[in-house]
């Protein structure tokens, strides 16, 4: 028993050894950069129509904490009037990346009662936390970078849903 232990214990560091080794200077051609995983976004979720003023919205609903850390990722494009609303169970400081994400976003961080608090750019593939300076943020939505300057949109508005305000929407129990 302890001979096969111990048969295992080295098998296993040897396999964990080549796998780690560097290519030698004659393994041939060289990439440029790491190999990244293919990988998938995920499947679009359902959705929703928000407004601010006048501008009407078409948002995915991320509610789960998976929605919530895939998001945008491996996505290649946005619709103009399309974003991704981002549904948390209680009011925090809240904070999001660019990780795997390639198109250029804006995201707006928002109160319990969908005032939106602050607004920040988010750059493709920046691992960067970008943190809100309030802790009282229970939504978060994501839209093409520049969304909001280019439809007068500022902190200190509401967004409202098809169904009422943000509170009455999303958190009914």
């Amino acid at each position: 028993m302890i001979r096969a232990i111990k048969y295992a214990l080295l098998t296993i560091g040897l396999l964990g050894l080549s796998a780690c080794s560097q290519p030698s200077a004659d393994s041939g051609p060289k990439k440029a950069g790491p190999v990244q995983p293919v990988a998938q976004a995920q499947s679009k979720l359902p959705t929703i129509k928000l407004w601010t003023g006048t501008n009407e919205i078409t948002a995915e609903i991320a509610r789960t904490s998976k929605q919530h850390q895939m998001g945008m990722m491996y996505r290649t494009n946005m619709g103009e009037l399309e974003g991704m609303v981002f549904i948390f169970d209680y009011p925090s400081q809240r904070s999001f990346w660019m990780k795997n994400t390639t198109v250029p976003l804006d995201i707006a961080y928002i109160t319990p009662e969908g005032i939106i608090q602050e607004i920040h750019p988010l750059h493709p593939l920046n691992e960067n936390a970008v943190y809100s300076q309030s802790h009282n943020i229970q939504f978060v939505l994501e839209m093409n970078q520049n969304w909001f300057s280019n439809h007068n949109v500022k902190a200190g508005m509401e967004i409202r849903t098809e169904k009422g305000g943000f509170m009455e929407t999303f958190l009914r129990r």
